[in-house]
């Protein structure tokens, strides 16, 4: 079984802003927003969605592929997705472009604001997926260069494969019309409430029509936890952790270990719970690929919000 995990490698640089944004703007002046925040805090880390989730996958013991585009400057990521033993046979690599390069700034609520230059991201992966076995194999398709999100669900539909579909901070830049697309038929939608509000704005479409489309729709909602809607509807709570550091990439932690339950043959549910204990460790520290985990601690954490797991790695 293969795990294809389409979308952006970066470098995030990652800056905390030590009060609150809603303090300094004026909202009778939106319409001319001229704003400046003064950080205490920045640390360049390796991130994009793509990176991010094949890393809580490789920390769940998968080796997915990861398929995305990158840039002259790739050489120490590279080294580092090598280390975690993850194949670069689906890389683009770019000599004259820069690897895709994030600005987020958090304030003291966890709000972010986010600043993205693409960079090689501008260009698709082209990956012609030699090995594909579409009765075993799965894929998302997560955030990064929009030629590969517009094509490679009607890709995957065509070839049988279950997909996951993550517009994400990309949801800005799709139609009404494509995003149907991607979501129909797919095997599971994934994004936050505010991402599914914008996604029925877009599509004008309700919440219930849009689950319809898919086989499961999955809404993360930060400390409340999750929802599940399909052929099991239940919400499920956030997992406890030692404490919320920085939430970049929990989202992607998330990602990565509801495809570690999907692969090792686990019901929906059960896989959403283990995409949200990935997530609880995400947020414990700095930076979207620094967090760390053993089978027996990670085991522990979900046991302790959700019963006992029937899983082994």
């Amino acid at each position: 079984m293969a795990i294809y995990v389409s979308g952006s490698l970066a470098y995030d640089r990652i800056m905390t802003f030590p009060g609150n944004f809603q303090d300094h703007i004026l909202m009778d002046k939106l319409h001319m927003i001229n704003v400046s925040f003064m950080v205490d805090r920045m640390e360049e880390k390796r991130g994009g969605c793509a990176g991010n989730i094949a890393y809580a996958l490789a920390l769940l013991g998968e080796k997915p592929h990861i398929l995305s585009s990158v840039g002259r400057d790739f050489d120490s990521y590279a080294r580092h997705l090598e280390g975690l033993g993850l194949p670069l046979d689906g890389l683009r690599r770019d000599e004259e472009l820069f690897t895709a390069l994030c600005y987020i700034t958090t304030d003291l609520k966890s709000n972010q604001i986010t600043g993205f230059y693409p960079g090689a991201m501008s260009l698709p992966c082209g990956y012609t997926f030699p090995d594909l076995n579409p009765a075993e194999d799965i894929a998302i398709v997560s955030p990064g260069n929009m030629d590969d999100m517009r094509s490679l669900p009607r890709f995957y539909r065509e070839h049988g494969v279950r997909y996951i579909f993550d517009p994400g901070q990309q949801l800005p830049v799709f139609t009404g019309e494509e995003l149907l697309d991607a979501i129909t038929g797919s095997y599971a939608v994934i994004t936050n409430d505010y991402e599914l509000s914008m996604v029925c704005k877009a599509t004008g479409k309700t919440r219930a029509d849009i689950a319809s489309r898919t086989e499961w729709l999955i809404t993360t909602l930060g400390e409340h936890g999750c929802q599940l809607a399909g052929k099991v509807n239940q919400t499920f709570p956030a997992v406890p952790c030692r404490g919320v550091v920085d939430p970049t990439g929990a989202g992607d932690a998330h990602r990565g270990g509801l495809l570690k339950g999907l692969v090792c043959g686990m019901d929906m549910p059960d896989a959403v719970c283990m995409g949200a204990t990935a997530a609880s460790f995400a947020i414990e520290q700095y930076g979207t690929q620094e967090y760390t985990y053993d089978a027996a601690g990670f085991k522990a954490r979900y046991e302790a919000a959700y019963g006992t797991l029937f899983l082994n790695w």
